[in-house]
């Protein structure tokens, strides 16, 4: 699905990963879930492309929803995922997510989330492999020259990755726009976070990011504008 030039996003927005396409290849920002893999073949081909035009992956964080595909692009084109070191035990799935920070729950959403994952492969997620870690602030010399910005608190790695080039912003799960266990939409913290006060703390290192596509892990992107986004969703996270 196109999101606008350049920028593209595969499967539902119920689990969020992103295509940014330039004249030097394609970078893939988080890898959903396995099932992708097909969703993301047949989006390269739409657009005149395929698999040998994926440049590189970057993982917001390495929770098994973001990590879908990761292992298999590894194996079969050996493009090796990056990651803040933080969270590639996470990734490796060495480390398993604690059932804390869920916050507010209803049974539909979370009913169609759990039954949305299954479907796509979400009870099996095989651990990435061959991650390659990342520095804080660092520029990746990959399409979209993507800027790292650590975003600690969903996770201790949480990153958002900054794409002038398409002129957005990815959080992964810094923040949500469409709860998955509430169907609550709009820019909000997202559940499952880990340390919630940290979370929102993180939300001043976006402070020189201007970029119009603010674009989450679950949810419809949003084009109302990094500083906007952030307002909403300290404003979300004060009621």
């Amino acid at each position: 699905m196109r999101i606008a030039d350049g920028l593209h996003r595969i499967g539902s927005d119920v689990v969020n990963s992103y295509l940014v396409v330039t004249g030097d290849g394609v970078t893939l920002i988080d890898a959903g879930l396995p099932g992708y893999w097909k969703l993301l073949q047949a989006e390269l081909e739409e657009l005149g492309l395929s698999l040998d035009d994926v440049r590189a992956l970057v993982l917001t964080h390495g929770d098994t929803d973001h990590i879908g595909f990761a292992a298999r692009l590894y194996a079969e084109k050996g493009i090796a995922a990056y990651i803040h070191e933080a969270d590639a035990p996470r990734a490796r799935l060495d480390v398993k997510k604690p059932n804390s920070g869920w916050g507010p729950i209803k049974v539909g959403p979370l009913a169609s989330f759990l039954w949305y994952s299954a479907r796509h492969g979400g009870l099996r997620i095989p651990p990435a492999t061959g991650l390659q870690t990342v520095a804080v602030d660092e520029v990746l010399d990959i399409p979209g020259a993507p800027r790292i910005i650590h975003m600690p608190g969903h996770t201790p790695g949480s990153v958002a990755v900054h794409v002038p080039a398409v002129d957005a912003v990815f959080l992964g799960d810094t923040f949500t726009t469409r709860n998955v266990l509430t169907g609550a939409t709009g820019p909000k913290p997202a559940p499952f976070t880990l340390e919630p006060n940290q979370a929102i703390a993180s939300l001043d290192r976006l402070g020189d990011v201007n970029a119009t596509w603010v674009l989450p892990g679950h949810g419809p992107a949003w084009d109302g504008g990094a500083p906007e986004a952030v307002r909403l969703i300290r404003e979300a996270a004060a009621d």
